[in-house]
């Protein structure tokens, strides 16, 4: 809310003198949002949405200290959060098709058609990949335990 409210008090003739000067990379930018909004089906779009519309921010003249950085951080955790969403659902929809394995040295690794699971027998974290991309280390919650547990009896 923060951005839009500093958005929303420039005056009329900022805004006019801006749209006039800049409206070809105006053009651009939002011709690049709409193809990467049709082209890409992964969640990585809204990352490169979100880039995009901050650098035509940056661009018209926004300063960070003008964006507010927490505005910024704000914005990744939304990100984030929604890329762990899919992930978790992707989880659920997907426990009947997981496949274990058995990697010989202490480790599994657990597949499905969007997810990559890997651990360490004992340990209470995996690395969760989500359709290719990390998405770091995750504690071993419910949603990940279940997957793990329809993967073993999978076999």
């Amino acid at each position: 809310m923060a951005l839009l409210d500093l958005i929303l008090n420039y005056d009329i003739e900022t805004w006019q003198a801006f749209l006039q000067e800049r409206w070809l990379v105006l053009v651009a930018a939002l011709a690049a949002l709409l193809i990467v909004i049709r082209v890409v089906k992964t969640v990585v779009k809204w990352a490169i949405v979100s880039l995009i519309v901050l650098g035509v921010l940056f661009y018209s003249g926004y300063t960070l200290k003008d964006l507010n950085m927490d505005t910024v951080r704000t914005l990744g955790s939304q990100v984030t959060e929604t890329v762990k969403r899919e992930a978790v659902s992707a989880m659920a929809g997907e426990a009947s098709q997981a496949a274990f394995t058995d990697n010989g040295d202490g480790t599994y690794t657990v597949t499905t058609d969007n997810l990559e699971l890997t651990g360490k027998q004992g340990d209470n974290e995996v690395a969760v990949f989500f359709r290719g991309v990390s998405l770091g280390k995750w504690k071993i919650d419910e949603a990940v335990r279940s997957l793990i547990e329809a993967a073993k009896s999978n076999r």
